[in-house]
């Protein structure tokens, strides 16, 4: 554009028109297509799945209603003894968690028969995710006692705890810059070393306040206060080294430097970890509370999207391997690839840009990689043409097409996906049995049951009738 648009200003207009269409237009639409099209596959792929599950549900419904009625008189009802049903659950293998929440809604039941859709209720609590109880806390006999529990424990004193840790940071940051334009000599670290002795000892007191408060296995049963109170550990361990060295702060202190760090440097730096500190705050606030649970349902439920991503790169590595292995040669090696000085600016010999070649499996990745993230393409589709012959660029686009447009663009869309799921307050299940707490849906096959047909029972017990090795009694 800017050649053309230095020769007429007019020249703009075309090239403002063609990024409207090409790039806010026909790319969004082909994500819509691409989006919808596998979301059909993907359907299909669910439906196809649950209708798998119900019929081996109720092909457990059919045997172990079929032994029930072995050990009855008469068999008026149909239904699974619960007494039967707990003998065969203790020898499955199911997660403890969900198989006692099984258990329980069983022995919830009675010594009534199970009827299908009840047997089959049974078992959707394996699709409900575990939320692990945290121990219960220490019981204090003082009302003083009890009352300082009470203040300790409650979140407003880890919103406290995040405010204290906002200005350690902020002072550390406001040093590094006064201190940055002057030599180390020079520097007065005596305020500084103040401030970091009070902030360390405010964190120790918090570890104290808070095992005191939750009991030290509650205190621990928290990722955030474990890390919390590693962190402490090593600023006081760091600290006391560094007074027991350098001596207590003191106008015109200036701790020495032995090694590559000093004690002091090495506090310094292990003080800007706490800035994970803040991290805690992310299940309080609901907006950043659905963002953080749509990228962990992403990494934990579309492991799939990254096993296609890691075929498509063996495949096209190994094309590439085959098609423009040795084509592309450093100018070490040859005379006949023109010297730096002389290549034209931007171009492939000019930016030297020899590593990105396809001579063996780990150069062809990351020169994929780099063609995906659009990391000057057009300098790559212009060296291979040069090299090997225009048809290379076939490759290129092919290359391009699948990974930066299909394959991140359907990413993109079922990332949308889910955090419209999130915010759908019907995403939130029942707690497993036994639980206090609500669980949250993060699984694919969950976030689509809505749109998904449940299987009708005659057609169920059609297909076990057809099942070779499965002979219902009635």
């Amino acid at each position: 554009m800017i050649p053309a648009y230095s020769k007429n200003r007019a020249y703009a207009i075309f090239f403002i028109v063609f990024t409207l269409i090409g790039s806010l237009f026909l790319m969004n639409l082909l994500t819509a297509i691409v989006y919808n099209q596998f979301r059909g596959y993907l359907m299909k792929s669910l439906q196809t799945s649950l209708s798998r599950r119900r019929l081996g549900t109720r092909a457990a419904f059919e045997v172990l209603s079929s032994m029930a009625e072995k050990d009855r008189a008469t068999s008026e009802a149909v239904g699974v003894n619960p007494q039967k049903l707990l003998q065969v659950l203790q020898r499955a293998e199911l997660g403890s968690s969900h198989k006692q929440a099984i258990v329980e809604k069983v022995y919830s039941h009675g010594s009534t028969l199970l009827l299908a859709d009840e047997f089959q209720k049974l078992f959707d609590e394996i699709d409900k995710t575990v939320i692990k109880e945290h121990p219960p806390r220490p019981q204090y006999q003082s009302p003083f006692l009890q009352s300082a529990q009470f203040l300790f424990g409650h979140c407003y004193f880890d919103y406290l705890g995040n405010l204290i840790t906002l200005g350690n940071l902020v002072s550390i940051c406001v040093f590094l810059v006064l201190d940055s334009d002057l030599p180390p000599e020079a520097r007065d670290d005596f305020v500084l070393g103040i401030l970091n002795c009070v902030f360390i000892l405010y964190y120790l007191l918090e570890l104290l306040l808070k095992v005191f408060a939750l009991g030290l296995r509650g205190y621990l049963s928290y990722l955030s206060n474990v890390f919390d109170g590693l962190l402490t550990i090593v600023l006081l361990v760091l600290e006391i080294s560094t007074l027991a060295m350098y001596g207590f702060p003191h106008p015109g202190w200036k701790p020495g430097k032995l090694g590559l760090l000093s004690l002091w440097d090495m506090t310094r730096l292990v003080s800007m970890l706490i800035v994970f500190r803040f991290l805690r705050i992310i299940p309080s606030v609901k907006p950043m509370a659905v963002v953080a649970s749509t990228i962990l349902g992403l990494i934990q439920n579309l492991r799939a999207f990254g096993g296609i991503l890691v075929v498509v790169y063996y495949v096209f590595a190994i094309i590439g391997i085959n098609l423009f292995r040795g084509v592309i040669v450093p100018p070490g090696n040859s005379s006949l690839v023109p010297a730096n000085s002389s290549a034209p600016c931007g171009s492939f010999e000019q930016l030297e840009y020899w590593a990105n070649n396809f001579d063996d499996f780990a150069a062809a990745l990351i020169t994929l990689w780099n063609v995906m993230v659009v990391n000057n393409w057009q300098v790559f589709l212009d060296a291979y043409r040069r090299y090997s012959g225009p048809w290379s660029e076939i490759y290129f686009v092919l290359w391009w097409l699948v990974s930066s447009v299909i394959w991140v663009n359907l990413f993109l869309a079922l990332l949308l996906e889910n955090f419209l799921h999130k915010w759908d307050p019907r995403c939130h299940e029942q707690p497993l049995a036994g639980t206090r707490e609500a669980t949250y849906q993060m699984s694919v096959g969950l976030m689509f049951r809505d749109i998904l047909e449940e299987p009708r029972e005659e057609e169920l017990v059609e297909r076990l009738r057809r099942h070779p090795h499965l002979q219902l009694c009635r």
